[in-house]
């Protein structure tokens, strides 16, 4: 008798490791999302070359995500496999100036081991939630850093199931893009380059790009982050508070009132709900201005 899908997951990773009907809305900042099929953490590199493997011979969907913070996911779920590579796969490692860390590991977790250290360099990303692997693969960044500034190195899983060790000058990271993105390589681990710092100057920089969030981002609500890319030559919070949509509600979902950036989850929103409003957004932006707002945000799941 052939084997059942969770059969040969937990063949792989263990049975601990694998979960069905996963609601996603526990897996995402945005706290929306339907059940994946599969849910799965693996352990190391290996394991969740396997996973893959089994996804392509299953012929089956299977997606990589982090902490979820740049994520939403459709009401119905996910059909397929999600595998998170988040707390298991978090390792940072320290190597002179170099901070070597899995691609589970939070930049928020990376950034105050740079600051222990006095290494200087990581500030302007210890308050990205998200992970080491999702921000290599969209170049992330704030307040005027990007992880091209600091990336040294990156070790990803190709779609062959090989692993390779990409210097960070032949990632073409470019404004929330890299050749990462575009050929469906799996982050395991990246390595960042620092310098030498004073650490009081380290923490006062951190904790002023800090209280700077606090001020300006709505972190009281659950959010993805900023909704949409920022348009050449402007900014997309202020085209979207000129186009008189602050506080603009769609069901639970509502164009934050404290930056016009940011969809926020008030009510039990639904990604139903926030798909309607980031459709609404870009309608009056485009009709208002010209501009054409493309969404940071990543979709996953079905969308109607």
């Amino acid at each position: 008798m052939k084997e059942s899908i969770y059969e040969r997951l937990c063949a792989v990773v263990g049975e601990d490791f694998v979960k069905q009907k996963e609601p996603m809305k526990n897996h995402t900042t945005f706290r929306i999302g339907g059940p994946a099929d599969y849910f799965v953490n693996p352990q190391n590199a290996g394991q969740t070359a396997g996973i893959l493997r089994l996804c392509r011979e299953e012929e089956i969907p299977g997606c990589i995500i982090g902490n979820g913070s740049n994520l939403l996911v459709s009401d119905d779920g996910y059909r397929g496999v999600i595998i998170q590579l988040y707390r298991n796969m978090s390792e940072i490692v320290a190597e002179g100036t170099r901070i070597r860390a899995q691609a589970g590991a939070l930049l928020s977790q990376i950034g105050n081991r740079a600051l222990e250290l006095g290494l200087t360099g990581m500030e302007f990303a210890a308050g990205i939630p998200g992970t080491a692997g999702g921000a290599v693969v969209m170049n992330a960044g704030a307040y005027g850093g990007e992880m091209k500034d600091i990336l040294a190195e990156v070790t990803v899983l190709n779609r062959d199931g090989e692993i390779l060790t990409i210097p960070a000058d032949r990632l073409e990271l470019g404004y929330r893009t890299s050749i990462i993105k575009k050929e469906q390589y799996i982050v395991l681990e990246a390595v960042f380059e620092l310098e030498n710092g004073d650490t009081s100057q380290i923490r006062e920089r951190m904790d002023e790009l800090k209280r700077l969030r606090c001020e300006k981002q709505p972190l009281e609500f659950p959010s993805a982050g900023s909704t949409f890319k920022r348009p050449q030559g402007y900014f997309a919070g202020k085209l979207i508070m000129d186009a008189g949509l602050r506080g603009y509600r769609v069901g639970g979902a509502m164009i934050s009132e404290k930056h016009c950036g940011f969809v926020v989850n008030v009510q039990d929103a639904t990604a139903r709900d926030v798909q309607e409003l980031m459709e609404h957004v870009r309608k009056e932006v485009k009709a208002q201005f010209g501009v054409e707002l493309e969404p940071e945000v990543r979709f996953l799941g079905e969308f109607h």
